[in-house]
């Protein structure tokens, strides 16, 4: 049965959901010290088991379309990371964000992917803003937004505790610029 995730793909690389058993991957993932440098460090089993039932899996039937995918190499099969395209914690705002492995760092993965991820919530979800966030030290992370076409536009804090309650650099775009930039109106 296809589905509108099947769509969700680049020349390199493509989303897929994450099931239950993807436990132990999502475990390697937020387990690596260096991949969750920025983003609140590493996560407990705990912590995991939650993610995958409440932030992935329930996400996916309460907001359907969206939600947190293994990123996947094409030419490989091999999971690379993740991407999402979700609400931030606690807020109606609609985000764009990765984690890769680190073997992963420096390729193109995170841009490409968020490119096409930033196409399917303007184009096919309707979607009118699309944001992300990095801390502020996450120079990369921010170029990634800067290359996918987000702008940045100042700080934010947010009350809900995955953010630390520190300010992060915020980016943001709407559908109509974003897509007229790139001929796609």
């Amino acid at each position: 049965m296809r589905t509108v995730h099947d769509s969700l793909l680049t020349p390199r690389l493509a989303l897929r959901r994450f099931t239950p058993a993807d436990f132990d991957l999502l475990g390697r993932l937020h387990s690596d010290p260096d991949v969750m440098r920025y983003v609140g460090g590493v996560k407990s089993r705990a912590e995991i088991e939650l993610l995958l039932t409440e932030r992935i899996l329930d996400y996916y039937a309460q907001y359907p379309g969206m939600g947190i995918w293994a990123t996947i190499e094409r030419a490989t099969g091999t999971c690379i990371g993740q991407h999402h395209l979700n609400h931030i914690h606690g807020e109606s705002i609609v985000q764009i964000g990765y984690l890769l492995f680190p073997e992963h760092w420096g390729r193109g993965h995170a841009t490409e992917m968020s490119v096409r991820l930033l196409r399917y919530g303007f184009g096919e979800l309707g979607i009118e803003r699309i944001a992300g966030v990095t801390e502020l030290a996450n120079v990369d992370s921010q170029r990634v937004l800067l290359k996918s076409g987000l702008m940045r536009d100042g700080e934010r804090t947010f009350a809900h505790p995955a953010y630390g309650g520190e300010p992060l650099a915020w980016f943001d775009r709407d559908a109509p610029s974003w897509l007229a930039e790139r001929g796609e109106t």
